[in-house]
């Protein structure tokens, strides 16, 4: 049993295609987590997606760029609300376990990504239990996970792999294409 979860940087919940999507995966997959970046909408109207997509719960972080849905089978407590992260402690009854979510959108300036990397380091000094890390990072790891458009400039990125390798966290992967924009 794990705890199906979507991250997805939908760029607008207003756009019908996009949010139907997520409503298909919903009742494809029956997520109990999902996780959307950059909504691009008022935060007073994230119930009524929550009702769309027939969860139990919804949040958003203090600025709006991250909504959250949960099912009703986990448990969740609130730890952390920022600009550029929603972090929770969430349980579920049939894994009859926790962990740690953690969902960003993080901002475009290298200088600004510095709080959300020193929140990270300071919370992977003292994790122990497993933790799930996702979302828009608006960074690459290395030059291979980009083509055309703006130079990569090797300290922005040897910037998030040093962040990515002292908090002790890996790539699991993802499905679909690899470059999306």
């Amino acid at each position: 049993m794990m705890i199906k979860t979507l991250i997805w940087n939908i760029r607008s919940v207003k756009i019908q295609q996009a949010f139907q999507r997520v409503i298909n995966m919903q009742k494809e997959h029956g997520f109990f987590v999902i996780a959307l970046m950059e909504p691009f909408q008022n935060q007073s109207f994230i119930q009524k997606y929550r009702r769309r997509l027939g969860m139990d719960a919804a949040i958003s972080n203090v600025n709006g760029k991250i909504w959250l849905f949960l099912d009703s089978v986990v448990q969740w407590d609130l730890l952390i609300d920022r600009e550029q992260q929603l972090t929770i402690r969430v349980y579920h009854q049939d894994i009859g376990k926790y962990i740690m979510m953690t969902f960003v959108y993080e901002k475009c300036s290298p200088l600004d990504r510095l709080e959300l990397w020193d929140s990270l380091y300071y919370h992977a000094s003292d994790m122990e239990l497993p933790w799930l890390i996702g979302g828009d990072f608006n960074v690459i790891l290395n030059e291979e996970e980009k083509i055309r458009g703006l130079p990569v400039y090797p300290p922005e990125y040897e910037d998030f792999a040093f962040c990515v390798n002292s908090c002790e966290l890996f790539d699991t992967g993802y499905k679909g294409s690899p470059f999306t924009w």
